[in-house]
């Protein structure tokens, strides 16, 4: 039983999280979240004000069938398509979501309450078919809290400008590497600026740009225990820290730029650095490790559920660690460089695997669902 002791300093380590200006989102969501209450409670009582998705999020939660059992008969009924069938039962629990967080998106203007939905992953290198996927997963949705994921690949970028400019709301996805991230912001810019253009309002335009962080030290770590020399096992734990916080002060600069000043002036949102990947994988570091040392106002952390009840239970949150770190944090991919470890090449991996391993998770997802639906006596070919 929880004391009141207990459920205060509960409570105290995320309210002050928020208070940071650090926005707290879920990743992760299922129908049976939705239902139960969960996703309500979460609301309620761990300053949850947000929801993302991705391709292996859903084959988790529908690959088990657990609620979905209704909807699916229904589509077999019908004699629907599997990828059509994959679609319905996605963005049913997006939209269900939505509604879910819609009071937080009106109470905080629009900065928050947002559930995001990736595209196909299978389109990550199809700039034509990403833009049209997104017009459709808005059109599906059809709420004004919901974010896009478009992936940050080169085929991504111009897709990113093209649905930003129609005046959808994106979270660009798949951010490993500081140049690719400053070409994200400069997409982002530029399909504001074609909005504008169209005489959309901007203000209604949200984007966050989700910069993933476990992922480096988990293939740089690997490389320095390979090494294994003292100075090398330093550096274990500090390669992914550094990559986030100097995006956070590219984000900075661009954002203060005159670029982004000439949109602000007609009510332009920024587009927030949002830390992606954050349950900790290494049982050595600390498990609220990409908590406590990424705070810094104006972002947004999108955790595990597990990292959440973490954080929530001993959280250790102590105002911004990201703004006065950028020169160590040069400092450490230096020193990771000059040990033979390829920045470049670290990241260019991870986005390939990244992508790659979405895809495996979209097909797993419609084998289950084929399966399903066959099972019920439809072909869902």
């Amino acid at each position: 039983m929880i004391t009141v002791t207990e459920a205060t300093a509960t409570a105290g380590a995320l309210r002050r999280l928020s208070e940071a200006g650090v926005s707290i989102w879920l990743d992760d969501l299922s129908r049976r979240r939705i239902e139960s209450g969960n996703l309500a409670e979460l609301i309620e009582t761990k300053h949850v004000v947000g929801v993302t998705t991705n391709p292996s999020i859903f084959q988790a939660a529908i690959g088990s069938g657990e609620g979905y059992e209704e909807q699916l008969a229904d589509l077999a009924t019908r004699g629907v398509t599997v990828d059509e069938a994959v679609r319905m039962m996605t963005t049913a629990d997006v939209r269900a979501a939505a509604d879910v967080l819609r009071p937080v998106h009106e109470a905080t203007g629009g900065r928050d309450g947002w559930v995001s939905i990736e595209v196909d992953p299978r389109l990550a290198h199809d700039t034509r078919a990403t833009v049209a996927e997104a017009r459709q997963l808005a059109w599906l949705v059809d709420r004004p809290n919901v974010m896009i994921k478009i992936p940050a690949t080169k085929a991504g970028l111009p897709a990113i400008t093209e649905v930003i400019g129609a005046g959808i709301s994106v979270n660009v996805t798949l951010i490993f590497s500081l140049e690719r991230y400053r070409e994200v912001m400069d997409a982002y810019l530029a399909g504001l600026e074609k909005a504008q253009a169209a005489g959309l309002d901007l203000s209604g335009i949200h984007s966050v740009a989700s910069f993933f962080v476990s992922r480096v030290d988990s293939e740089i770590d690997k490389r320095l225990t390979l090494l294994g020399t003292d100075e090398a096992l330093a550096l274990k734990g500090k390669a992914a820290l550094a990559n986030a916080r100097l995006a956070y002060e590219a984000y900075e600069n661009v954002f203060a730029g005159d670029r982004f000043t000439a949109l602000a002036g007609a009510r332009a949102n920024t587009q927030r650095p949002l830390w992606a990947s954050t349950g900790v994988k290494d049982p050595a570091f600390r498990d609220t490790l990409y908590v406590e040392e990424l705070i810094a106002p104006g972002t947004v952390n999108t955790m595990p559920e597990a990292t959440l009840n973490a954080a929530a239970d001993h959280g250790d949150v102590q105002g911004d660690t990201v703004t006065g770190g950028y020169a160590q944090a040069r400092a450490d991919l230096v020193a990771v460089e000059r040990l033979g470890i390829s920045y470049d090449e670290v990241v260019e991996q991870l986005e390939q695997e990244g992508v790659a391993k979405f895809e495996v998770a979209w097909q797993d997802l419609l084998d289950a669902v084929t399966k399903s639906l066959d099972s019920k006596g439809v072909d869902g070919e």
